[in-house]
């Protein structure tokens, strides 16, 4: 038995910490997260939960909790990179990771070692890309760059700053960043609510050149998008995106989208995974209007971060497939849907189905651990990071290991 496994056997791991601060998780809603909140016994036990205080202990990590399909297997690869979020890894195999709870920015080098901070007090640096040796970071309200940071990681750079016109308001306001094979800038500026009228800025993803200038909206009407990636042969973006919350605990399910024209509406705050109207916004309006959802991902499921699996060392039927960690429920009661999970394409704009890869993120209706990106490194292997815990997973393929 694990050292994690005999804490819970022995009822000493502390029920997780509930929170009714403002923007503690992903789902929340312009007033705080219990804004709509019905009122009843059963409703009003919902809150949002945030993580220990402290990174678990690397001994103590849920690991051997953890389930993959045959031949593969997870270990950790760091521990102690405080609400680790956002991953992007250098072609050295070099890993950055950003998050927002601790305002940090951590680098793992490749050849090993203890992560360590490289960007202190920074405003929610959860988005980060990686491009020609540089190094981008999305805060709350701006982007900035650390040039040349591969040659420079003993000593970051200072960071400059190329863009300041993110939304101010709180809500949903951590970023995820990329840069697009146009080799320009991706950031999202989700809906500052849970459910509310379009403001004008918000619900959209932005381009930009690699300097700041040029922004413009590409797509319109989404409300969480926490997680991007452009498919590697037609470069077209996907997107995740989380729905809102206390409608039901089963409707609506969170989406898979992908932009197949520029200036797609993708119906926040009128329609809800493209089957339902909202009954308050939804008056006079029909789906038919929006463009509908490539997948559909579960009630309150919370997908993030998600990346299309390019490399040869997993089994041919994971190639060219999407990878997504969905870092689960707080507003529903049984909290199914914390796990990193396959989408398996349908052509170039569709998808054939979905189905769970890494589980076991959840144990007796807890959480011990909450997936939120994931990345693939110079061998193939495929990297999941945690913020529940402070970690990061590496999940490898060995044929050998089959039956």
């Amino acid at each position: 038995m694990t050292a994690m496994k005999r804490i819970l056997a022995m009822g000493l791991v502390a029920p997780a910490m509930i929170s009714t601060a403002a923007w503690a998780q992903d789902e929340e809603s312009s007033g705080g997260p219990l804004e709509g909140q019905p009122d009843t016994e059963a409703a009003q036990e919902l809150a949002p939960q945030t993580p220990p205080p402290l990174s678990t202990p690397e001994d103590q990590l849920p690991v051997d909790m953890l389930e993959v399909p045959e031949g593969f297997s997870v270990e950790v690869f760091a521990a102690g990179v405080d609400n680790a979020r956002s991953m992007r890894v250098a072609d050295d195999g070099t890993v950055f990771v950003g998050n927002w709870e601790g305002n940090d920015v951590w680098v793992i080098p490749a050849e090993g070692g203890e992560p360590r901070k490289i960007y202190e007090d920074l405003d929610w640096p959860n988005g980060i890309a990686l491009h020609d040796g540089d190094l981008y970071i999305a805060e709350h309200t701006r982007i900035t760059v650390a040039e040349n940071i591969m040659d420079n990681l003993d000593q970051p750079p200072e960071l400059r700053e190329i863009y300041s016109e993110l939304g101010e308001p709180r809500p949903h306001g951590w970023r995820f960043l990329e840069v697009g094979p146009d080799e320009m800038l991706y950031v999202s500026n989700s809906s500052p609510c849970n459910i509310c009228a379009r403001e004008e800025g918000f619900g959209e993803v932005r381009r930009m050149g690699l300097d700041g200038s040029g922004a413009e909206a590409i797509l319109t009407g989404m409300r969480n998008t926490v997680g991007f990636d452009f498919h590697p042969e037609t470069g077209q973006l996907w997107f995740t995106d989380n729905q809102r919350d206390w409608l039901s605990e089963d409707i609506p399910e969170d989406e898979l989208n992908v932009l197949t024209e520029e200036g797609q509406d993708f119906g926040f705050p009128y329609c809800h995974a493209g089957n339902f109207t909202d009954p308050e916004f939804g008056w006079g309006r029909s789906c038919d209007e929006f463009t509908d959802p490539a997948a559909l991902l579960g009630p309150h499921t919370a997908p993030l971060g998600m990346r299309f699996y390019e490399a040869e060392a997993f089994p041919e039927e994971y190639r060219g497939q999407i990878f997504i960690a969905k870092h689960g429920p707080w507003n529903r009661t049984n909290k199914e849907g914390a796990e990193v999970s396959v989408a398996y394409l349908d052509g170039e704009t569709g998808v054939e189905r979905t189905e769970p890869f890494l589980t076991g993120f959840i144990q007796d209706n807890q959480y011990v651990g909450r997936p939120v990106d994931v990345a693939v490194m110079p061998d193939g292997s495929m990297l999941v990071s945690d913020d529940w815990n402070g970690a990061i997973y590496r999940v490898s393929y060995d044929a050998d290991q089959e039956s």
